[in-house]
């Protein structure tokens, strides 16, 4: 599938190198774009246009694009056509035919791109371009050069959902959109996604209405020879005549106003709640209205919330109607497994992934085991390179299906995208090859091997407990020193989300570490209730866990932040708060607004403090006192582990990400709760929860002591010890109230504990918001 040459001497498995393509730099200071008569209006005059265009921002120099050959100098030839006679040239021999390949070859004072279509050339021309040597006053490709290769997936895009819930480009010019598709078609996208209708809140920053913007995405789209899909929920009822009449209404209008349109993606749910029944019928006839104008776009389903009833119910109308209408099935978060929907779908149609590349926590494909600090401060869908966590995604479940369109709401997952392009066009590339190649596409060709160690390196931040990963300050030294070195960089907003994702991590990181000090300290305090007094005690703790706010650290850190954050919304609009900059909420991207969220349990404690002033006698405040001093501290002998937070969980049993199946479903893992709009005051261990963990195991324990189980959560707690069910099982319980267990003698024998949990079968009706969970647990010896 893919053939790429490397630099002089060296060798790889699946080079193809022409004896012509000698080891040499071609200097494109006084280099002509020449391309055939009659490609003009076409795909090549677009990657002829994006090719001198990007060279001239990047170089300086500004190359003549014209259809005759010229007389001297050298030559960037563009064409898809079979022959170059009117260019009186020979092709070279051997060309690239599968669909959307290409050829780049540099031979003597001539580049070929060969494109095996017209899309080829575009592809081919992105791929020059992230081999280019630039600086302004200076641009060359370096020898020998090349390469031969198309696409392993079909389907290779991303979604732009133009409304106000995106946090970044529901404030773009067309200009800007048009500049972001060519980049992304730079790396092999070939489907953009737009959201015509959901969200029908209107930003203050929108400049277009979201009419317009359909019909303008459209023609970016036919601009580039791309392909054009559209989101549409059906999240009403299907059953009301009226509101089924005026949606189909609207979807015409749609289809009416665009240039290019390809696919009509119809989420079964996520959201909506129709039965098949009726989806069905209405996707036949939103079809029907599609056909009249673009005859060979299709429209799309996915299972997402469907029922085992439901999902066969579609397999079976698919395998016995065979509607040619129909595209394809698409697999979302809450969809039935990727590969048991591939075999089961009939091959006549085509399946896609809808892959979830922009969110942190609550989603498809979370952080595996996130620490909490930087769950409740980045948030939901902060600024997440992730490159090698989502090259493991995007490889175990490509080849069960013709590739993917991903589910994005802004430019923070910009690293995600060109990872997840790159290699659906060949999954064997090398993630840091891949970074290498966007940081010389946008950044620095000089430092692009430094970069994209830095972003590797920014992804490790995010591994394991933060206090822990001393690599935090290595990736912020890093970046400061790039920092210096790369002024030039300071206005680019690609180099600005990595700046600020590094200094972010490291001033989060250094608060947690003074913050869970502090919090010892304040706990110190309260073990002197008995002899000070409880009011003094409290007094004491609560002056302690207030020099958080009285006297603030790590100012400069702080300040960079913010000054980043200015920036970025001033270069490309990306909206990191709610007051300031006017993200759509709180959840989406506004992380500058909990960049100082407590990090211990301040908040907790001082709400609990005045409920223990309330209590009537001193003894009761003074034991109350005891149990919050010694929470997660329960003497010699007994344990506490905090189960969904990796820096306080150690006896908990759990699989790690990159050994294990990325699914929803296939190994336990935190999740990371979203409460009062992010300004939760309620004890971070409640915050995070399992339902419930593969198992927690206590070693060593002493076989002539007794011992009790405490655990805290919320619903029920079906736990098992050793395997056998504990009588206490199946209580319903609030979370802050706790539900013991007696540990049986015998169990003790082998000093030894496994404690596991069955998940009650009586919640498939429920939320999953609503269904039982585990916070924390102690063994509590008596």
């Amino acid at each position: 599938m893919f053939q790429r040459s490397i630099l002089c001497g060296l060798t790889l498995a699946s080079v193809y190198l022409s004896p012509n393509a000698f080891c040499e730099s071609f200097d494109l200071s006084e280099a002509t774009i020449v391309v055939q008569q009659g490609e003009r209006e076409s795909a090549e005059e677009a990657a002829a246009i994006v090719l001198s265009e990007e060279i001239e921002k990047r170089s300086g120099y500004t190359l003549p694009i014209q259809t005759d050959w010229p007389s001297s100098g050298r030559v960037i030839a563009i064409t898809s056509a079979p022959d170059a006679t009117q260019w009186g040239k020979p092709l070279p021999e051997s060309r690239e035919t599968r669909v959307e390949g290409y050829r780049l070859l540099l031979t003597g004072n001539v580049i070929w791109i060969l494109g095996a279509d017209s899309r080829g050339t575009l592809y081919g021309a992105g791929d020059l371009l992230r081999h280019l040597d630039w600086s302004i006053g200076s641009g060359s490709v370096e020898g020998p050069l090349d390469i031969q290769t198309a696409p392993a997936s079909s389907i290779r895009g991303h979604q732009l959902g133009y409304r106000h819930r995106a946090n970044s480009w529901d404030a773009w010019t067309r200009e800007q959109f048009d500049q972001y598709i060519r980049e992304l078609a730079l790396f092999g996208v070939n489907s953009i996604e737009n959201i015509p209708f959901e969200d029908s809140r209107i930003s203050d920053m929108m400049k277009y209405s979201r009419r317009d913007m359909n019909r303008i995405m459209s023609e970016i789209c036919a601009r580039y020879g791309l392909d054009y899909w559209v989101w549409t929920a059906a999240d009403y009822d299907l059953g009301d005549d009226e509101t089924r009449a005026k949606a189909l209404a609207q979807h015409e209008e749609l289809y009416r106003d665009c240039e290019e349109l390809t696919g009509i993606f119809v989420p079964g749910g996520d959201p909506g709640n129709n039965p098949p029944e009726l989806v069905l019928p209405f996707l036949a006839d939103i079809a029907e209205r599609l056909h009249q104008y673009h005859p060979a776009a299709k429209v799309w389903l996915s299972l997402q919330h469907f029922d085992d009833e439901e999902i066969e119910y579609v397999q079976t109308f698919l395998d016995t109607e065979s509607p040619d209408w129909f595209g394809g099935l698409v697999a979302g978060p809450s969809s039935p497994p990727i590969p048991e929907t591939r075999q089961r779908l009939h091959r006549k149609y085509k399946y896609r992934l809808y892959p979830d590349i922009t969110h942190n926590k609550i989603c498809q494909y979370p952080v595996p085991w996130w620490d909490q600090a930087l769950a409740l401060t980045l948030g939901r869908e902060a600024i997440n390179p992730r490159p090698t966590h989502y090259a493991y995604i995007h490889n175990w479940f490509a080849p069960h299906s013709d590739g993917f369109i991903s589910y994005s709401d802004g430019v923070h997952d910009d690293v995600n995208k060109a990872i997840w392009s790159s290699l659906g066009w060949d999954p064997s590339r090398d993630v840091r090859e891949i970074l290498i190649e966007y940081n010389r596409l946008f950044l620095s060709p000089r430092h692009a091997e430094a970069i994209a160690d830095g972003i590797l390196a920014l992804e490790n931040n995010w591994d394991g407990p933060l206090a822990t990963n001393g690599s935090v300050e290595s990736t912020f030294l890093l970046w400061q020193k790039l920092e210096r070195e790369l002024p030039e960089l300071s206005n680019n907003w690609r180099w600005q989300m990595c700046l600020v994702r590094a200094y972010y991590d490291t001033y989060i990181r250094r608060r947690l570490l003074r913050e869970t000090q502090l919090e010892r300290d304040a706990n110190a305090a309260l073990l002197t209730a008995p002899q000070a007094g409880a009011e003094a005690a409290m007094k004491s703790a609560e002056s302690i866990l207030s020099e958080a706010v009285s006297e603030p650290a790590f100012r400069d850190q702080r300040e960079r932040i913010e000054a980043l954050c200015k920036q970025l919304f001033e270069t490309v609009q990306l909206q990191t708060s709610v007051p300031i900059y006017g993200a759509s909420g709180a959840e989406r991207g506004a992380f500058l607004d909990f960049v100082d969220y407590p990090l211990n349990n301040r908040w907790w404690l001082l709400d609990e403090f005045n409920k223990v002033e309330e209590m009537s006698s001193e003894s009761e405040k003074v034991d109350r006192l005891m149990i919050l001093a010694t929470w997660e501290t329960p003497g010699h002998g007994s344990f506490y582990d905090d189960v969904g937070n990796p820096a306080q969980s150690p006896r908990v049993k759990r699989s790690e990400f990159i050994f294990t199946e990325p699914g929803e479903e296939s190994h336990p893992e935190p999740i990371l709760w979203w409460w009062d709009n992010g300004q939760s005051r309620a004890r971070l261990s409640w915050q995070v929860t399992m339902n419930y963990p593969e198992a927690v195991v206590y070693d060593g324990l002493d076989p002539s002591a007794t011992y009790t189980i405490r655990c805290g959560g919320y619903g029920k707690f079906l736990m098992r010890i050793d395997g056998d069910l504990a009588p206490e099982a199946g209580e319903h319980f609030e979370m802050g109230h706790n539900q013991t267990f007696s540990v049986p003698k015998e169990k003790l024998e082998d000093g030894r504990l496994v404690l596991t949990w069955d998940r009650p079968t009586d919640e498939g009706h429920l939320n999953w918001r609503k269904h039982s969970r585990l916070a924390e647990i102690w063994l509590i010896k008596d």
